[in-house]
């Protein structure tokens, strides 16, 4: 135990004084107060020294130690400690606060770190702080059918290891050099499970897994598409910090760069693009409520979702205190991003027996979702156009 302490002690000292002298070290020496203030100081140290990261042994740094004492010439060589004999609690609390990048270099230290560094509980909380905005059930049913498809079991076997882990190579080209002589990617204890979440994670952030979610005012802004959200395949591109998007393969194929992600949402609801949703909201529609409606050009078109409000009947007045539109069969629907008197600016529907409704030269109106939350209202709001729509 005396060593753990010696060792842990002595990693924190180094990483305040850039390896300069060392107090004296002796029998006296006290116990670390607690493990979470070792949690605290330790990782930073961790980040800082790439040789920490690469043999996390003492024996690594032993000769930047000056002797304990200079009447001591014959000091006892103190015991080779790895930071795996850490108690458990203080290693997880370590590994908790490291990065994916910082996992993805530490997995590549030993074997057993990198079954550490490779457990799903780690990469869980990640996956959700990056991606969980975007990642819906349709996006893990597709990486499932991902990893079904591929005939090989592993992500690290041959040339898949390369595709994997390809930006970790991009980051840190030395340790990945080091990593190769511990064993990863020859077979031995190293594979990686497909249907891992770190396996999930990487596949998506260097763009080879192609995931569902939706776009707002796809194709740049196209004045056909304002104040509207569809569906599409995304691909991230770790560099720019952006996406390129694939539209659905009826009707107009159509690829998009460059999209930032304020432009994008994991979909709302679990109804796919050529599919009607059905609107269980219809009783509760009033004027001044904020809804989504599917339309399309087509039949050969997926639905689009596009943002309007309920309106007033042409009969009401549009005094709150005397509004009898809510108890109306027909609900009136608005766009306001059009100008008034355009075709678009304005559609019935019946509440009691609503289905797809419209013609060839107007588009078809679907399904209705009502907004009820103020975050999915202040997008619309903030995408809302400078000028309005003919």
């Amino acid at each position: 135990m005396i060593f753990i302490m010696i060792y842990c002690f002595s990693f924190i000292l180094l990483s305040k004084s850039s390896l300069k002298t060392l107090p004296v070290l002796n029998r006296g020496v006290k116990k670390l107060s607690s493990i979470p203030w070792l949690c605290r100081e330790l990782p930073h140290f961790l980040r800082k020294s790439m040789i920490a990261i690469t043999s996390f042994q003492v024996s690594s740094i032993m000769p930047f130690l000056e002797p304990i004492s200079s009447k001591q010439e014959n000091v006892q060589q103190i015991e080779e400690i790895s930071l795996l004999d850490l108690p458990e609690l203080a290693l997880e609390c370590i590994l908790e606060r490291l990065s994916p990048a910082e996992l993805c270099n530490l997995s590549g230290a030993c074997v057993a770190l990198r079954e550490k560094c490779t457990s799903d509980h780690l990469w869980e909380r990640h996956m959700k702080q990056k991606w969980g905005r975007l990642i819906g059930d349709a996006a893990y049913r597709e990486w499932q059918w991902h990893i079904a498809s591929r005939k090989r079991p592993t992500l690290l076997n041959g040339t898949k290891q390369k595709e994997v882990f390809g930006y970790v190579l991009n980051l840190w080209p030395l340790t990945w050099k080091r990593s190769e002589n511990l064993g990863i990617g020859s077979g031995r204890r190293s594979c990686l499970p497909m249907d891992s979440i770190m396996g999930w994670y990487l596949a998506m952030e260097t763009g080879k897994f192609w995931f569902p979610a939706q776009v707002y005012n796809r194709e740049n802004g196209n004045v056909g598409f304002m104040l509207s959200c569809y569906d599409a395949e995304l691909s991230y591109d770790s560099s720019a910090d952006n996406f390129k998007a694939r539209y659905s393969p009826r009707g107009r194929r159509t690829i998009e760069d460059n999209i930032e992600w304020d432009r994008l949402r994991g979909p709302p609801v679990d109804t796919p693009a050529h599919v009607l949703h059905v609107s269980d909201c219809l009783d509760d529609l009033k004027p001044g409520d904020h809804i989504e409606i599917q339309w399309r050009r087509n039949a050969e078109f997926p639905y689009g979702w596009w943002y309007g409000v309920v309106g007033h009947l042409d009969s009401c007045t549009g005094n709150k205190s005397h509004c009898q539109c809510y108890n109306s069969d027909t609900v009136v629907l608005e766009f306001k991003q059009y100008t008034p008197g355009s075709r678009w600016r304005q559609t019935t529907i019946n509440r009691k027996d609503h289905r797809e409704i419209g013609n060839a030269a107007d588009g078809f109106y679907g399904g209705i979702r009502k907004l009820y939350r103020e975050e999915e209202i202040s997008v619309w709001k903030r995408l809302w156009p400078t000028q309005v729509v003919e």
